[in-house]
């Protein structure tokens, strides 16, 4: 993998490279081709292009297209219109930009040139948008994804309208299961809500260049209960899950209620979630107090880790935002971080930064929160294994919980069956029944197991307003979609300066 990355920073640079060559020869001041999204800035103003197409570069997904696009036209006005140009452009900028940037045969042909070219304006729009087109879309397959943080799970790491890069490379980049499919759009074309896939054509998991999720990455996957779902986004969806309706009303009511609208998804179709990886394949995790430990082992928390604590106060006290935030504690109510539970009493959500820098005044007392068992707050009862009547896990009192590994092998008790039938049956693909005490894998009796890929267990950094894996489950390595790795833009009532280009840790 480190060699995979050398060469492909080696290539990034030589586009750069070739940038600043194409620069100097178009009269623009050639640093400025070192610096992304300000050097299509740039070429937008050389070109005369109107400035809403370096806008639109920010649109997620579609700006893809957008910034090769601009890309396409700036090599344009070098005088290269033809196809094969545009194809060495997309497919090898590596090369063909240095080779425009520094050959002594090419020199910058201008505007005049351009519009003096006898292509059809149609003709021309189509071949650069065809090129754009598979470019971007080669690009969002295997090497990265923009990706829009859409809820509060991962606060305050990562903010609601956050919008990330996520790198296909760093676990390998997945071969597409539905290859069959509408550029740009995940599982359902805008508008007319139909699907944007088609499963004429299925290829098995298929990762080039695998490498295994860490613990404490930051990942985005596909949510692996969202192989059926009851396609109702305002009330279920991925809010709450079709397994979670047959567990409440039985799976007999849920099929009369909701027939016509149960659909099921193959695995690079279903929801896109982002978490951070607590455990790895063959950890065994525990969380206690809130704490989570793997193999034993307490694991360190970042910063801006969010769990609730306790806030008494005198009763009938009359609590402000602005007073709250005069005390060290930065909470935003639309997003639930404040909640009233009594005359006097509040859950308030802190990251572990703010807690060391709080300050209230005395009659004021702040204590953890710790959910249990059947905890009235957070639906403990909802907890992944549901059907283990012995455990009384809570969200911060959970496990011992085996992460399953490749190639381990498991005996076929009962209280493993409740715990990994869905891993075995489901993710597997085997079928799995229980007659008369015996377990039937594929047809045949069997008392152990042995596990076909990598699983990870995942939670949100904003540990009590998360659905993860406490909650589902856990992740095979095949629902991997990548790493998150850099917040390129992000947005509240305008730009959040301070948050574009950071690294996620």
């Amino acid at each position: 993998m480190s060699f995979i990355w050398i060469v492909y920073v080696l290539l990034i640079v030589a586009i750069h490279i070739g940038l600043y060559g194409m620069f100097r020869k178009a009269g623009i001041t050639p640093w400025k081709a070192l610096i992304p999204v300000y050097n299509t800035w740039c070429m937008v103003q050389k070109m005369e292009l109107k400035k809403v197409w370096f806008f639109l570069q920010f649109i997620p997904v579609a700006g893809q297209f957008i910034t090769i696009w601009i890309l396409i036209k700036f090599v344009e006005h070098f005088g290269r219109f033809g196809v094969g140009h545009h194809a060495l452009t997309v497919f090898a900028p590596f090369a063909y930009l240095p080779y425009l940037g520094f050959s002594n045969q090419e020199r910058y042909a201008g505007v005049a040139v351009v519009k003096n070219y006898k292509k059809s304006g149609i003709r021309e729009w189509v071949d650069a948008a065809v090129f754009a087109i598979v470019a971007a879309t080669l690009i969002r397959t295997f090497v990265f994804e923009a990706y829009t943080i859409p809820t509060p799970s991962m606060e305050k790491t990562l903010l609601v309208n956050d919008f990330l890069f996520v790198s296909k490379f760093s676990y390998g980049p997945r071969i597409p299961n539905t290859p069959v499919a509408m550029p740009f759009v995940h599982h359902t074309m805008p508008v007319t809500g139909s699907k944007s896939y088609s499963e004429i054509i299925k290829i098995p998991y298929t990762r080039w260049f695998a490498s295994p999720v860490k613990r404490d990455d930051v990942v985005v996957f596909n949510f692996p209960v969202n192989d059926t779902l009851i396609n109702d986004e305002m009330n279920y969806g991925s809010r709450k899950t079709y397994y979670q309706a047959v567990r409440e009303m039985g799976r007999e009511e849920v099929w009369r209620r909701f027939d016509d609208i149960i659909i099921t998804r193959p695995v690079d179709k279903r929801e896109n979630f982002i978490k951070r990886c607590v455990a790895i394949a063959g950890d065994t995790l525990l969380i206690k107090d809130g704490i989570v430990y793997t193999n034993g082992k307490a694991q360190p928390e970042h910063p801006q880790v969010e769990h609730f604590y306790k806030l008494m106060v005198p009763p009938d006290t009359y609590l402000s935002e602005d007073m709250l935030e005069s005390y060290g504690l930065q909470l935003r109510p639309e997003q639930g971080d404040i909640t009233q539970i009594d005359n006097g009493v509040y859950l308030v959500n802190v990251t572990n930064a703010e807690k060391k820098s709080v300050s209230l005044p005395a009659h004021f007392k702040l204590s953890p929160y710790v959910a249990q068992y059947n905890d009235p707050i957070f639906h403990s009862g909802e907890l992944f294994p549901y059907f283990d009547t012995t455990a009384h896990w809570g969200a911060d009192q959970y496990g011992p919980l085996w992460i399953p590994a490749k190639n381990n092998t498991i005996s076929l008790t009962a209280d493993n069956l409740i715990r990994y039938e869905r891993c075995i049956r489901v993710y597997e693909g085997n079928t799995l029944e229980v007659k008369d005490g015996q377990v039937f894998i594929n047809g045949k009796p069997e008392t152990t197991y042995t596990f076909k890929m990598d699983y990870y267990f995942l939670m949100g950094d904003n540990r009590h307003n998360s659905l993860d894996s406490r909650y589902w489950g856990f992740v095979p390595e095949d629902h991997i979609v990548g790493k998150a790795s850099m917040i390129w833009f992000s947005w509240e009532g305008g730009p959040r300066w301070k948050r574009i280009f950071n690294m996620i840790k």
